[in-house]
């Protein structure tokens, strides 16, 4: 698997799933967990993996603010 297909993988997870949380750290804070786990599961770096779910995870309520716990 290709490296941008992989991060592509992660990030899509962890923008899918990191709007748990209330405010933007701990929204980052699950979506690096969430990033470090699917990186793992698919045999990736699993800093990169936290990197790209921290990032989804922070700027989640500002490209869907709808999205639950969005204020």
């Amino acid at each position: 698997m290709s490296i941008t297909i992989r991060a592509l993988a992660v990030l899509s997870f962890a923008a899918a799933l990191s709007a748990c949380g209330t405010t933007d750290v701990e929204r980052a804070a699950t979506g690096a967990a969430i990033g470090g786990a699917v990186a793992a599961a698919t045999d990736g770096n699993l800093a990169e993996g936290a990197l790209y779910g921290a990032a989804a995870g922070a700027v989640v309520c500002n490209v869907t603010p709808g999205a639950p716990n969005c204020y």
